[in-house]
C-alpha cells in the first residue's frame, strides 16, 4: 500500500495544498516518514485525510473557471460502519461545490472494497450538481465496487460502469480528460441503466 502514491503528473499544473480554495490548502506532507495508516498497512503520504479512517484523497486538479474537478481515492470505501461519503461528502465536495465546482470525477483505480449503507447522501450530491447542469463520475471502478455500489442504487445519481470504468486517464491532460467524460455524460452514451 505505501508504494501507491497519488497521480503526480499534473502537479505542474495544479496542486490541491496550495490552493487557498482546496480543503487540502496549506496541507504539510513528511516524505519520510509513514504515518496515515489504512487498517494496518502504511500508505504514501502524499494521499489527504478527510476524515475516514480507512479511505483517503487526493485533488488532483481543480478548474473554478470550468467548474470541475478530478479527485483520486484509495482505501476502502466503507459507508456501512464509516460513513464514508459524510465525510467525502462534508469535508470536500461541499467546499469545492462552494467555490463553483458542479462537476466531480473521481478516479476509483484504489478503491479496493466498497461497503454500501444507503443512498441519501449520493442522491443530495446529485441534486445539488444537477441544480447547476453538474455531474457526478466515478471511473474505473473494480468490478466488485460497482456490483455493491449497483446493490445500494448509486448508479441513479452517478454515473459509472461501462466504458468509464477503462478510462485510460493518465496519459491525458486534465482538460481533454474533462471534455471527453462531459462529453459522454451530456450525451448519455456511456451511462448504464438500471
Amino acid at each position: 500500500m505505501h508504494d501507491i502514491e497519488p497521480h503526480y503528473q499534473w502537479r505542474d499544473k495544479y496542486i490541491a495544498s496550495e490552493d487557498a480554495r482546496s480543503p487540502f490548502y496549506e496541507r504539510q506532507y513528511n516524505e519520510f516518514q509513514f504515518t496515515q495508516k489504512i487498517y494496518n498497512y502504511y500508505i504514501h503520504p502524499q494521499w489527504d485525510a478527510f476524515g475516514s479512517p480507512t479511505l483517503y484523497a487526493k485533488i488532483l486538479y481543480t478548474d473554478y473557471d470550468e467548474g470541475y474537478t478530478i479527485i483520486e481515492l484509495l482505501g476502502e470505501w466503507n459507508d456501512a460502519l464509516q460513513n464514508d461519503i459524510m465525510f467525502f461528502k462534508r469535508n470536500v465536495i461541499d467546499q469545492l461545490a462552494g467555490f463553483g465546482v458542479n462537476k466531480f470525477l473521481v478516479i476509483c483505480d484504489n478503491v479496493l472494497n466498497f461497503h454500501g449503507s444507503d443512498d441519501c447522501y449520493y442522491e443530495e450530491w446529485y441534486e445539488e450538481a444537477r441544480d447547476e447542469d453538474g455531474w457526478i463520475c466515478f471511473a474505473n471502478l473494480l468490478d466488485h465496487v460497482e456490483d455493491e455500489m449497483r446493490i445500494t442504487n448509486i448508479h441513479h445519481f452517478v454515473n459509472l460502469g461501462g466504458l468509464f470504468n477503462q478510462l485510460s486517464w493518465r496519459t491525458q491532460k486534465p482538460q481533454n480528460l474533462f471534455l471527453a467524460i462531459n462529453l459522454a455524460v451530456e450525451e448519455g452514451e456511456t451511462r448504464l441503466l438500471p
